[in-house]
């Protein structure tokens, strides 16, 4: 049962987190990444994108890569800055009722949609009903706003927003690129379809897209205002802006080598370290806040649902060996279900839960599972199968984690299976045909272990809830965070739950993801908003 205490503040709302923004660049250029050089106008930046957007509507959209083109696409009510504060956007300025279930917003007149049509109240009342309808099929905006109940139009320019319990993330949450505002005249004319023909308010509009090839913007001429962490007011430098999607690495990086293209994201970390050591391009990274990348192991399995099976995994996989040996220094390690920089992350799980593959081996000796001649445990005639399913796009080296893993775990008998597919995300909609799934999350509060952990939400509910996890303790811990508005509970809150979650073996951090743009010398003006996304509205080529 959900709890609903009442809120005597609304300063939690600005819980977040606060990135490392930095923006590395080589002696042999003269600027600073803001940008020491007189802007120009025009010109056109391509951008290598790593892999291809799921959805180009916000709404629908579940994946980081989509964020990084959308955007440019859409804007937000409000946005979280680097200090974690919330700022006003579309909205000017808000109030929120005593008992905390009402928000009234007051917006700006002077915005105008990709389309012509005009940004308003009844916009934001379409906008939040709109991710609520199960026909529109917004799982992951939904989970932020889940106790929505409707939006009454003041006037032209005030809306109210109610909800059914006091919403004590809603401010933080609103600041997420999932709640963005979307042309409420395109999604009446194209549906789901919007994922195909985006319109939004933002600096940059929709001009084509060639699937899993490339995505065509160009500058919103109209453009009023100053985009947030934008250092100049009105409309972009760029003419036009192309994503272009080059999944193979050594592709991707010898493009913008070449000059083929300004700029592409995730560099390897072999070229990433000759690049800093020779100065040929510029790199700018960030640390990205969230959910570190590692393994969900599904507890509804056979024998994964035994604590021991668990743990032997936990023995056994050495996320050390893994991290130096793909990533040469260049990413952390990850040791919890959160990153480092997220409200509550409990630093002393670093440097736990070290590798021991003989108590691993007795583990499942005395769960009943016996080698064979060939090495491979047995136990009723059956293996010992560990099936792993991930995106058939190896981004961020996630094949090769998956297959030294495959290598790591035969010295306890297990075979593990490796399935990669387009299609993956669907799978994990039955939890009988996978066993581990790997992924992270971009966000900026911990609320974002209830998307992937309460029993809520699992996939066939059109949850994200990839754990698979029936724990009534961690759905209680994790409604209870959800709704404290005091910072020290909701850090021992939080602390409980990730002791919980790494101690009983449901889920295996390897690594905090860095991310990084390589560019051509003459790009100024790349910056990253407060969770790690690029931002191109200062962009402009020195030449």
């Amino acid at each position: 049962m959900r709890i609903t205490r009442l809120r005597r503040s609304i300063l939690f709302y600005m819980l977040g987190v606060l990135l490392l923004l930095t923006a590395c660049q080589q002696s042999n250029v003269n600027t600073s990444a803001s940008g020491d050089a007189v802007p120009k106008e025009g010109g056109e930046l391509v951008y290598g994108l790593a892999t291809p957007p799921d959805s180009l509507d916000p709404h629908t959209s579940g994946m980081a890569v989509s964020t990084r083109v959308n955007n440019s696409i859409y804007e937000k009510l409000v946005y979280q800055t680097e200090d974690n504060k919330i700022e006003p956007w579309l909205a000017t300025s808000w109030e929120v009722s005593d008992d905390q279930k009402t928000f009234t917003f007051k917006l700006r007149d002077d915005v105008t949609f990709h389309d012509g049509s005009k940004f308003n109240a009844e916009v934001v009342k379409y906008n939040f009903d709109r991710i609520v309808n199960p026909e529109t099929k917004a799982a992951s905006a939904y989970a932020l706003i889940e106790n929505y109940e409707s939006s009454e139009v003041v006037d032209e320019y005030t809306v109210k927003i109610h909800f059914s319990e006091p919403a004590a993330t809603f401010l933080s949450n609103l600041s997420q690129p999932k709640l963005a505002i979307v042309s409420k005249e395109a999604a009446e004319k194209y549906g789901l379809s919007l994922a195909t023909n985006p319109v939004g308010s933002g600096p940059f509009k929709f001009v084509s897209q060639d699937e899993n090839n490339e995505i065509v913007l160009e500058r919103y001429a109209d453009y009023t205002g100053k985009a947030p962490f934008a250092e100049h007011e009105g409309k972009a430098y760029l003419d036009k802006l192309t994503y272009k999607i080059i999944p193979e690495e050594a592709t991707r990086i010898g493009s913008v080598q070449s000059n083929q293209l300004n700029a592409v994201e995730t560099v390897p970390p072999q070229d990433l370290k000759s690049i800093k050591a020779n100065g040929n391009l510029k790199i700018f990274e960030t640390e990205t806040a969230g959910m570190p990348y590692g393994l969900f192991i599904n507890p509804e399995n056979a024998p994964w649902n035994e604590l021991d099976a668990r743990i032997a995994l936990q023995e056994t996989i050495d996320v050390d060996n893994i991290v130096n040996t793909l990533y040469l220094g260049t990413y952390k390690r990850a040791w919890s279900v959160i990153t480092p920089t997220i409200l509550g992350y409990d630093k002393s799980l670093e440097n736990t839960g070290k590798v021991d593959v003989e108590d691993a081996n007795k583990r499942l000796e005395n769960l009943g599972w016996k080698k064979n001649s060939e090495g491979v445990r047995e136990k009723d005639g059956k293996e010992l199968v560990l099936r792993l399913i991930d995106s058939n796009v190896n981004r961020e080296k996630r094949h090769d984690i998956a297959t030294i893993i495959q290598q790591q775990v035969k010295e306890i008998g297990v075979k593990l299976e490796i399935t990669t597919s387009a299609e993956y995300y669907n799978i994990t909609k039955n939890g009988k045909d996978y066993d581990v799934i790997g992924n992270s999350r971009v966000a900026g509060d911990p609320d974002v272990l209830r998307l992937f952990f309460h029993s809520e939400n699992l996939p066939e509910n059109g949850g994200s809830s990839l754990a698979r996890l029936h724990d009534e303790e961690i759905d209680q811990w994790l409604e209870e965070g959800e709704l404290e508005i005091d910072t020290e509970k909701r850090v021992e809150l939080y602390k409980q739950v990730q002791l919980k979650l790494i101690g009983q073996g449901y889920f295996i951090p390897i690594y905090v993801f860095p991310y990084t743009v390589a560019t051509s010398n003459d790009v100024e003006g790349l910056t990253f908003d407060s969770q790690g996304y690029p931002l191109f509205n200062d962009v402009f080529i020195n030449k």
